[in-house]
């Protein structure tokens, strides 16, 4: 990797995050896209989704930033030998500032996408593909036809345009695939990147940037023979969500990096598409915190290790003053358990259990500076809300978890396209409580339709909050689930957990509550009350599992802002 450093610093002029200041990687191998690649059912999607002719660009918006996003097939070298064939989002400026768009060289990651809040952006999605796609903007709040809802799936040789105004305050986010039936494995493939959003109140912060500003996507991937990849989950993987034994960091195998003895910027975004992490440095320094998905905490929070499950991101302060050359410090996922099923511990996990430790990349010092920047103690403030302020402080919104036979359920439902429960219809400009918990059964806790009560202890038994456990078979399907709201981000507003502590306690120092979050995991046995705004914007906005096997077993709703 000596020769991927030499090329972060060569192009360290080209773009504010440091280690992306590269050359577009080729397209390449178009032929072999189709192969191993998801199949399209066409019949099923008619019958799910009115067929929606693509968004054109308005002659009414004027955008300050206009890009074309390709999705397209290429062929990667990842592994030493033949390489690898992936699908990929490459990105090329239109118009706006030359540091909008970066790309990582030599990886299948997306190009990187900067913003800055106020600005007015056009984007128009190419679908280079032989399979439908769309795009969603994980983390930004935009109109619903903006949203990348898979009712506006395009099919391949189709444009689709988006334009919305960036009103998210700075933080990191994320575009990727959201085709219903196919988000796991064509994000698998590699349909993802990172988009970055910064404003005044964090630029006047002057926080590292450059080459000390440095993304840290962590995913990981199973390879066969022939170095291409594999995907190909039974039921048991589809359950638990499907793992590979390698772990790539920004496209990368074996990640390290050269460093200065000085503080650096992290931003940390789990691009697994079922795994979960607990993220601590070997040697025992902090984890210390300034962001998570929303973006910059109102000060910093030290954590001995810190949870990132798929679809979060961490913002890291790490810190290598008075470190020597040659030191290597090295970032590990450490041993935890309790977030899949005790039957499947250890069980075709790739090679590399759930759960287990090991590295996930190292920082080595190369050079010594007198020079760094101090982690400033206030970063930013943000509108709070209590639960006094929501509409529905003593009935909150239900989110039920539960597993069934071949399926993944949200308040007793797979997913149904515009057909939301009663208290899934939420007003306009309403903050909302809503309260995330695992219901007891398996398939039996379906939710009335025509029910107005949206209560759950009122509502006949049929789905009770619990601590409790999903079981299918008679078999203990308990599991973790990180739930992803679509739509403007949301506080916690508290945790609590029932039962048996043992394996919470394995992970309950690692969670992040003082944020604004768009994801936010939740344990076997907990119960997460959060408070979301549904303002600006009407329509349907998607909540779902994030563990992106449940989310295309049907672990999907909508929320109908009306």
């Amino acid at each position: 990797m000596s020769a991927f450093n030499e090329s972060r610093r060569r192009f360290l002029g080209q773009s504010s995050l440091g280690l992306l200041g590269f050359t577009t990687v080729p397209n390449l191998a178009r032929a072999m896209e189709g192969m191993g690649m998801m199949m399209h059912n066409k019949h099923t999607d008619e019958l799910m989704y009115p067929k929606i002719t693509p968004n054109k660009a308005s002659p009414n918006f004027h955008p300050d930033v206009e890009l074309d996003l390709f999705c397209k097939p290429a062929a990667i070298s990842i592994l030493d030998g033949a390489k690898t064939n992936m699908l990929q989002y490459s990105a090329r400026l239109i118009k706006g500032p030359k540091n909008t768009v970066v790309d990582i060289p030599n990886s299948y990651l997306g190009s990187i996408i900067r913003l800055q809040k106020g600005q007015k952006v056009r984007i128009y999605l190419h679908n280079g593909l032989s399979q439908p796609t769309v795009t969603h903007w994980h983390g930004l709040h935009v109109p619903q036809v903006m949203d990348g809802h898979p009712q506006y799936t395009i099919d391949s040789g189709e444009t689709l345009v988006y334009e919305f105004e960036v009103v998210n305050r700075a933080g990191m986010n994320i575009y990727h695939t959201h085709q219903h039936g196919a988000t796991a494995k064509q994000f698998y493939f590699g349909l993802g990147g990172a988009l970055i959003v910064n404003d005044e109140e964090e630029a006047a912060l002057e926080l590292p940037s450059g080459e000390y500003e440095i993304p840290l996507v962590i995913q990981d991937k199973q390879f066969d023979s022939q170095n291409q990849l594999v995907y190909s989950p039974m039921m048991h993987n589809k359950m638990t969500g499907f793992t590979g034994d390698k772990i790539l960091v920004n496209g990368f195998p074996n990640f390290h990096l050269d460093v200065a003895s000085r503080a650096y910027r992290f931003r940390v975004m789990n691009g697994s598409t079922s795994r979960i992490y607990k993220l601590a440095w070997d040697d025992g320094m902090p984890v210390t915190v300034i962001g998570v998905d929303g973006g910059l905490l109102e000060q910093p929070e030290t954590k001995p290790y810190v949870m990132l499950a798929p679809g979060e991101r961490l913002d890291v302060w790490a810190d290598f003053s008075g470190r020597n050359e040659g030191t290597t410090i090295t970032l590990k996922s450490l041993a935890f358990s309790g977030v899949l099923p005790k039957m499947s511990m250890g069980m075709n996990h790739g090679g590399l259990p759930v759960g287990s430790e090991y590295p996930i990349c190292t920082m080595r010092v190369t050079r010594k500076v007198s020079d760094s920047p101090k982690l400033p103690m206030k970063l930013s403030k943000f509108k709070r809300y209590e639960i006094s302020d929501t509409a529905n402080p003593n009935n909150p919104l239900p989110i039920g978890i539960s597993e069934a036979p071949m399926s993944m359920l949200l308040n007793g439902h797979a997913y149904e396209f515009n057909n939301p429960l009663p208290f899934e219809r939420v007003k306009v400009g309403s903050v909302q409580l809503i309260e995330i918990f695992h219901a007891h059964g398996a398939g039996g806790m379906k939710m009335d339709n025509k029910s107005n009560e949206h209560d759950q202890h009122n509502n006949g038994g049929e789905m009770k909050r619990s601590g409790g456990m999903g079981m299918m078979g008679g078999m203990n399907l308990s599991m973790a689930h990180p739930i992803h709201l679509h739509g403007q981000q949301f506080e916690i507003a508290s945790r609590s957990i029932s039962g048996d502590t043992t394996d919470y306690d394995t992970v309950r120092e690692g969670f992040i509550d003082s944020g604004l979050k768009d994801t936010v995991l939740v344990m076997p046995m907990e119960k997460v009350r959060i408070i979301k705004p549904f303002q600006d914007y009407k329509g349907l906005f998607l909540y779902h599992c994030h563990n992106l096997e449940h989310e295309d077993m049907g672990m999907m709703r909508e929320f109908s802002v009306e």
